[in-house]
């Protein structure tokens, strides 16, 4: 007897569950937001995860998605990237994907920026993404290629006032990834950039006390009239992580809800 063709949906489905079967990937800043909806999306998908974040709940990941390995460190400190690439390699046996997502922000006028506020977000935005994306190049290379994913941000390509070193970093990373796109290319290593927008996270909870007011009042400056929730900057991170974007590298893909193309 000959059983029924499967629907398309369903195929679809399927082979979402599984596209990233087989693979390892890192990811920073994974306790919360971005991060978190990422390592959901992947470890959904087939991957084996490395989740990596300063946050002591970043030991609650492996009890919401099991078989996810933590590494709780400080991205802006060398060893914390070293220690997550031998953890992909020693647990899973290489790696074939970094998704760097830890950050840090700041909104201050130019004025009151101090030395010590503009060298903290860069630690994390541009050294700690440095750091990562450095180990991850010298594995994938061995293992004969992968993705790096970036999350950046719209302020890298518009200015905003108060944004001094937060866009200053994020145009760091962008360009970084350029030029790890460049190295990459002729030993199979993609590297892009997601310039996300505004995220509804609790990302700013402990700098403003109007976190949510202050996010919410973002939303009708976007076409689209909201702000993104995680899952959506996710989704983008997952699928220049994946195939389906094999012929994607060096490129800064906005996800903002338009913001910048008005």
């Amino acid at each position: 007897m000959t059983s029924a063709p499967m629907s398309v949906g369903a195929s679809t489905a399927a082979a979402a569950s599984a596209e990233f079967s087989g693979k390892t990937a890192v990811v920073t800043g994974a306790a919360r937001g971005v991060g978190r909806a990422t390592v959901a999306l992947l470890h959904a998908r087939g991957a084996r995860v490395v989740a990596v974040d300063l946050r002591p709940d970043i030991t609650a990941l492996p009890h919401a998605y099991p078989g996810v390995l933590t590494v709780r460190g400080d991205v802006t400190e060398e060893e914390t990237a070293v220690r997550a690439v031998r953890c992909a390699q020693d647990a899973c046996g290489g790696l074939d994907i970094l998704v760097n997502n830890a950050g840090r922000t700041l909104n201050k006028p130019v004025t009151e920026t101090t030395a010590e506020d503009w060298d903290a977000v860069m630690a994390v935005n541009a050294r700690g993404a440095f750091f990562c994306a450095r180990e991850a190049f010298r594995a994938m290379k061995d293992r004969g290629g992968g993705a790096i994913v970036s999350t950046g941000s719209y302020t890298s390509t518009v200015a905003l006032p108060e944004g001094a070193a937060y866009s200053a970093s994020k145009g760091a990373l962008a360009q970084l990834t350029k030029v790890l796109a460049v190295e990459g290319g002729p030993v199979g290593i993609r590297a892009n950039l997601v310039a996300a927008g505004v995220v509804e996270t609790d990302f700013l909870d402990t700098i403003r006390p109007d976190s949510r007011a202050y996010l919410r009042s973002f939303a009708g400056a976007q076409p689209l009239g909201r702000v993104a929730q995680p899952e959506e900057i996710a989704e983008v991170l997952c699928f220049l992580a994946s195939p389906r974007s094999s012929f994607v590298t060096g490129a800064v893909i906005a996800a903002d809800g338009g913001f910048t193309a008005v």
